[in-house]
């Protein structure tokens, strides 16, 4: 039974008649985690009647008493989180940063590089937003200094792009009343902008989890395979948490698992299991120093994870050409980063999909 909030869950307001308030998807106890999950009764969606679509009766004791007058609520078997996470900026915490005078800005909201004539600007981060917007600001703005965690990579891009304004800093380590902004090796620039590229956060207000799933520095957790919730699966799922690979290609089999299991005819491990893979996964990051908030940031391993779920479903795992491909735009990427989407030496590969493309659609 499928459940349908209009808004997709992110009403703060009112309709007429209806107290204001978000829409909440809440999991339907009693929890059973012996095996497989399969405790849970369902999730209920509750929010402003006008919002709902398809009410269902919930099951006792959960028909919606104790909800605001002009609030109902909707039962559903299962729930799927599906609503991205590129809209909650994730800000760098600096001391000092909130009495610092000049301007802040995060990646989301920059446009055009024109604001930034003759200014001195700071990039927090080194991804593509970073590398791209310093690439749009160096040949008008003053100077570009870039805050990069870890020294390998400050000593692997010290170049400057081609630009004799651009300078790569260690991370800020605070930040001063009168301009100054003092990086963790001791120098030191006064500034006039300070650009945040530094990601987004995880954001459910929608959803009331009462600890079992939470977000704890940008690691949404625990989660089995970074989709499902061992204590709550399979009723409830997230899609599309993955960071830095190929979102389309992964949500796409992650959204095809989810069905195989809803549907019955793939079978998830007992809750025990489903926390130990968990659990065994944090220890390996820990272990190889990745920070708690890159957890669903899986790009060293995108073909092994693509090729698991993909196993999953029955299907066939990456081709070889397009793990060739994969990694040689990456490369491209990291060393022609002003030039890398006008530039390529693999054709014969492209040739290659296109020669799939044709026999899985004939076949």
């Amino acid at each position: 039974m499928a459940l349908h909030a209009r808004d997709g869950g992110r009403s703060t307001g009112s309709r007429p008649g209806t107290a204001g308030g978000p829409l909440k998807l809440v999991p339907v106890p009693p929890y059973k985690p012996a095996t497989g999950g399969d405790g849970f009764q369902g999730v209920s969606l509750r929010g402003p009647g006008g919002l709902i679509d398809r009410p269902k009766e919930v099951p006792e004791p959960y028909g919606g008493a104790g909800l605001p007058e002009g609030f109902c609520e909707g039962f559903c078997d299962r729930g799927d989180v599906c609503n991205g996470h590129n809209t909650e900026p994730r800000i760098a915490e600096c001391p000092g940063i909130q009495r610092w005078p000049g301007k802040q800005i995060h990646s989301h909201n920059y446009r055009t590089p024109e604001p930034f004539k003759d200014l001195v600007v700071v990039l927090i981060g080194y991804g593509t937003s970073s590398v791209d917007i310093s690439l749009e600001t160096a040949p008008i703005s003053k100077e570009v200094h870039l805050a990069i965690r870890g020294p390998s990579k400050i000593a692997m891009h010290d170049r400057g792009h081609g630009f004799s304004n651009i300078w790569f800093h260690p991370m800020i380590k605070h930040a001063q009343e009168d301009g100054a902004i003092v990086f963790e090796d001791g120098t030191s620039i006064y500034a006039d902008v300070i650009l945040h590229c530094t990601g987004y956060k995880y954001h459910f207000p929608f959803l009331d989890m009462d600890g079992v799933v939470r977000v704890d520095d940008n690691r949404v957790g625990p989660l089995y395979k970074h989709v499902f919730p061992p204590l709550l699966a399979p009723c409830l799922s997230f899609i599309g948490l993955l960071s830095k690979g190929l979102p389309f290609r992964v949500s796409e089999l992650q959204s095809k698992w989810v069905a195989g299991v809803l549907s019955g005819r793939i079978s998830l491990p007992s809750v025990e299991e489903m926390m130990e893979d968990v659990d065994n996964f944090y220890a390996q990051l820990e272990a190889a120093g990745v920070p708690k908030h890159h957890t669903h940031v899986i790009l060293t391993s995108l073909v092994e994870y693509n090729d698991w779920l993909a196993d999953q479903c029955g299907l066939p795992g990456m081709e070889e050409w397009e793990k060739i491909m994969l990694f040689a735009a990456y490369e491209s990427l990291q060393n022609r980063p002003g030039t890398f989407r006008d530039e390529w030496k693999d054709d014969d590969l492209a040739s290659k999909g296109c020669e799939d493309f044709v026999r899985s659609i004939s076949g």
